[in-house]
């Protein structure tokens, strides 16, 4: 029987406003009376992912986790010290910031106070992450990393809503990045990820799995991307939403009819939880 579901954030439990769907709470509801865990598993920040949740009733998430930064940061819910956390080699992300000054490519580069700072967005993204907490815009002309100072790094991206120029970059930059350090990833459809050495949304659910005892084959990974591939692939099952990626697809044992933005997780919980507890 499933006990936990670490779902992704972005395209899959939110809309593109970055709101939780109203179904979507229903099914938050369901699955408190059902016991079973619902543990929002996200790219972005711990603040950043509570945000989404200001107008839930905290009943509904009581006694649950946050998997941050692509499984980096462990947090209780509603407890901003993790329990778990993984920070970026610097001296990597200077050079990736640096690649991305020449370059001017859109960038985020998140530090460990929960900040995501913004550097030559297009519009369209800039309009995108207005609605997204603890975004800090840096003006053109900064080129290293003194606004930084005093924090640590855990991550650096490049935004392109050409996805095919992210795969690009990600292959050319492969080769002169130490892989000990950093492993790339892909998100949204518009991003390229340099995240800590071993670190992905899969170690952060098993992670979090061993530190409730719950065996890893009775969570289920929720996603849509590839970044949440090592969920899909650690979880006990693997959900995808309908707007899953090609990429993520062949690592769902089932995928929803439902997109993540009409709100899918009641789907998963008619066609997945319900059932067990009909027969349990």
């Amino acid at each position: 029987m499933y006990k936990l579901i670490a779902s992704d954030m972005d395209e899959t439990f939110l809309d593109s406003e970055h709101r939780i769907p109203a179904p979507n709470v229903e099914a938050l509801k369901r699955l408190r009376e059902l016991g079973v865990l619902f543990v929002p598993s996200s790219g972005r920040p711990y603040r950043s992912i509570m945000a989404n949740f200001a107008d839930v009733d905290p009943e509904l998430m009581r006694d649950t986790y946050v998997i941050s930064y692509n499984g980096g940061f462990i947090n209780r819910f509603g407890d901003s010290k993790p329990l778990l956390s993984t920070l970026i080699d610097r001296e990597s992300v200077e050079f990736l910031y640096r690649y991305g000054i020449e370059h001017r490519l859109a960038m985020h580069i998140y530090t460990d106070q929960d900040d995501i700072f913004t550097q030559f967005l297009p519009p369209e993204e800039d309009e995108y992450v207005r609605t997204i907490e603890g975004v800090v815009p840096l003006d053109d002309d900064v080129s290293d990393l003194s606004f930084a100072e005093g924090k640590q790094l855990v991550k650096i991206l490049y935004m392109d809503t050409d996805f095919a120029h992210c795969k690009q970059l990600g292959a050319e930059l492969a080769p002169v990045i130490d892989p000990t350090k950093v492993d790339i990833t892909y998100s949204s459809a518009r991003y390229v990820e340099f995240v800590p050495a071993g670190v992905n949304k899969g170690t952060g659910l098993a992670h979090l799995a061993e530190l409730l005892d719950i065996d890893i084959s009775q969570t289920i990974g929720f996603g849509d991307a590839a970044n949440d591939i090592d969920m899909l692939k650690a979880a006990g099952l693997g959900v995808g939403v309908a707007n899953v990626s090609d990429d993520a697809r062949p690592y769902c044992g089932l995928v929803l009819n439902t997109t993540g933005g009409e709100g899918a997780l009641p789907e998963l919980v008619e066609r997945v939880i319900e059932p067990e507890h009909r027969t349990a």
